[in-house]
């Protein structure tokens, strides 16, 4: 009789869950159709890998899709806590944010023009809050905020894809407009008049120049955002080749070569006369001697008797020549499509030296003098880096000592592999004067 009593509880189970299962099913699946869903970050599954092992990993901390976002871009003036005040923070929760969050992120940082992205909490009410701020600092580097109960930024780092490519440019009209007929960024430009600043005049290009180039290039989300590096290229003139090769001797020094393993960069001299003392320094808040007020000194002064002799610190062009106001008897110089120096305070200059001559490292321009505005005799040495006035104490003097004789071999062996890389990613010179292709 027990038996047959525990043999009907079972048969009584198994019809109880027979009953049960199809509505516990569709229960599942309407419920499922209804949880909020997320498409950043997913993942297909495979059959190999179960889902349960899988983890949904979200681009930016939290899933957007169940967010409304506004966005829009930091206004001139404004301040982190007018940000956060304009996307719906209060005052003291702005202040409690910025205080939360001051070792991941600075509020000085904060630039007119970026873009910010406000995610605010799905509701048909007039009344939303905003749960999240992503603050782009530049086209790689973001910072997310947490605006609600809980407060922290974190930093996230888009993904940035490297590819290596190949270029062939002929000047016809400029660089800036035959390198964006040829389909290549013009970021390009600062990486070639770098490297080939001390053999090139990138003031003086003439049509029918040419650049070969095997290049890297740094995408973000499909824009180029940047040059990685320059392996390789080549400038042409009148059937001269000029070759410029990437090789690091791995002694912190120059990494660029010819084909003969001679530095592409030449040696400054480290200041432009003997026997000184440094008067004054390069700084954007000095207390000017003659006027008292506080300006801007974006040069170094040498202290020197009258008439000591001022030298070139490198080979150029004089480009002005002529008085300048408080800096007196006034020489520039431009060396390359990089590097400008100037010469104030002159007493007077060197003999026949005159606007459009070619000086070279060493030779004598001037003398040192007090002319303009001056408190005694000195020179006013200054140095600009792409039209941006640099500390001619920092600025880099690249050695002009070959590659080490036991590298040589090496260097030749990668130009080799360059120059097949290079001309098997170009199409023939004769399909047209500008083409770019991709390496494999």
């Amino acid at each position: 009789m027990a038996a047959d009593l525990n043999n009907f509880s079972q048969f009584c189970d198994m019809k109880v869950k027979s009953a049960l299962f199809p509505i516990i099913s569709a229960a599942v699946i309407l419920a499922a159709q209804f949880l909020p869903s997320c498409s950043c970050g997913s993942e297909t599954q495979s059959e190999e890998t179960p889902a349960a092992v899988k983890d949904t990993v979200y681009p930016l901390g939290f899933c957007t899709d169940s967010f409304d976002v506004v966005q829009g871009t930091v206004r001139s003036g404004e301040n982190f806590t007018s940000l956060l005040r304009r996307v719906g923070m209060s005052a003291k929760d702005a202040y409690n944010l910025t205080e939360a969050t001051s070792k991941v992120f600075n509020p000085r940082q904060l630039r007119a023009g970026n873009k910010w992205s406000a995610y605010f909490v799905a509701d048909t009410s007039d009344v939303r809050e905003a749960r999240y701020l992503v603050y782009e600092q530049d086209r790689v580097n973001l910072v997310v905020f947490s605006l609600s109960d809980s407060l922290y930024a974190k930093r996230i780092e888009r993904q940035v894809d490297v590819v290596r490519k190949a270029a062939d440019i002929r000047i016809n009209t400029s660089l800036w407009n035959d390198m964006l007929a040829a389909g290549v960024s013009p970021l390009m430009i600062v990486e070639l008049s770098e490297i080939y600043a001390w053999t090139v005049d990138f003031f003086g290009l003439r049509k029918g120049d040419r650049f070969r180039v095997l290049y890297d290039c740094q995408y973000c989300e499909g824009d180029i955002i940047g040059i990685a590096g320059i392996p390789y290229a080549t400038f042409e003139r009148d059937g001269k080749l000029l070759q410029a090769v990437m090789f690091d001797q791995g002694d912190g020094g120059n990494k660029y070569w010819n084909e003969k393993g001679e530095s592409m960069k030449k040696a400054f001299l480290k200041a432009p006369l003997k026997f000184t003392r440094i008067s004054s320094g390069f700084s954007y808040h000095r207390k000017h001697p003659v006027h008292g007020t506080v300006r801007p000194h974006t040069g170094v002064d040498y202290a020197a008797p009258t008439g000591t002799p001022v030298m070139a610190i490198g080979d150029g062009t004089v480009i002005s020549k002529g008085w300048g106001g408080g800096g007196g008897n006034t020489l520039k110089i431009r060396h390359n499509s990089v590097y400008t120096t100037a010469y104030l305070h002159l007493s007077r200059y060197a003999k026949g030296i005159k606007v459009g001559d070619r000086v070279h490292q060493g030779d004598v321009i001037g003398y040192v003098g007090m002319t303009g505005t001056a408190t005694g005799p000195h020179l006013d040495f200054r140095v600009w880096k792409n039209g941006t006035p640099i500390n001619p104490l920092k600025m880099e003097s690249p050695s002009a000592e070959p590659v080490k004789p036991e590298n040589l071999h090496a260097l030749d062996s990668m130009r080799r592999v360059y120059i097949s890389a290079l001309d098997s990613a170009l199409v023939s010179p004769a399909a047209g004067p500008q083409t770019q292709n991709t390496l494999n």
